[in-house]
């Protein structure tokens, strides 16, 4: 089932704020996500991508997050920590002023029955990926 991303758009290329209550515990350095397809890293992990080529994004857990982008490429976020019923509802939203997404950025989980909020967290880097076969 896909995510659903909500940006919102405001006067200012504004786009939504967002994410799910953080939780102060990392994920352990070699922790594996059970829920996230495996992928193989492409390539150096970037701070920003642009939001008029993000497709889709799927909410894999409560601490990772793919970004399918226009030309098939993929890139996979790695929350710094987990982000509480992100992987349950696996509906967030965000806002930022530029036409980017970066990693200084804060998602909002949004509840998917009551369209209420349940709290933000913080993006990490953008590692590009390729699910493996």
């Amino acid at each position: 089932m896909p995510a659903s991303i909500a940006p919102r758009f405001a006067p200012a290329l504004v786009i939504a704020v967002a994410l799910a209550g953080c939780a102060a515990n990392p994920p352990a350095e070699n922790a594996v996500d059970e829920k996230a397809p495996a992928a193989t890293v492409v390539g150096e992990a970037v701070s920003c991508i642009p939001i008029t080529q993000i497709q889709s994004s799927r909410v894999r857990s409560d601490y990772t997050i793919d970004f399918e982008m226009s030309g098939g490429k993929v890139y996979r976020n790695t929350l710094p920590s987990k982000c509480s019923s992100l992987g349950f509802q696996r509906a967030f939203s965000y806002e930022t002023s530029l036409s980017q997404l970066c990693n200084t950025d804060i998602i909002t989980v949004l509840d998917t029955s009551s369209r209420m909020t349940m709290g933000s967290c913080g993006l990490g880097e953008f590692v590009p990926v390729e699910y493996d076969k």
